[in-house]
């Protein structure tokens, strides 16, 4: 069905990374990939200056490993993305620089806040140019 598909993964959910990777899996075309993506976002500069670099590093490769053992048994070719910055934003750069014609994102039930600010799947629905299948 689908030739490239970003699959946008929460390192705080990683259940439900699992489960999205999975999906897309099921959608994808023979020859098809699969682009796991992660999105940190950015330390507010006032707080980088208490936090030593080698964390952050740390923290990044420990995201990158994780990302390596969920596709560890995805039978479709699959690559892992770490970026750093708005989530939102970052999917959709993403989706457009590997020419993808499916995002996969996971959602959660909304609480107060996204009624404020909105959330990531939300923001990605709104701005993509391309399917978006959002698991709940």
């Amino acid at each position: 069905m689908f030739k490239k598909i970003i699959v946008a993964v929460d390192m705080a959910q990683i259940d439900k990374g699992l489960k999205i990777l999975k999906k897309a899996e099921a959608l994808a075309d023979d020859g098809g990939e699969i682009v796991l993506l992660n999105v940190v976002e950015d330390i507010p500069g006032y707080l980088t200056i208490d936090v030593p670099g080698h964390v952050i590093e740390k923290n990044r490769k420990q995201a990158l490993d994780t990302l390596d053992k969920l596709r560890a048994d995805i039978k479709v070719h699959t690559s892992a993305e770490l970026r750093t910055g708005q989530a939102a934003s970052n999917i959709l750069a993403a989706a457009q620089e590997h020419g993808a014609d499916l995002i996969v994102v996971a959602s959660h039930r909304p609480d107060i806040s996204n009624y404020f600010l909105g959330s990531t799947a939300d923001r990605v629905v709104r701005h993509a140019d391309i399917s978006v299948l959002i698991d709940r």
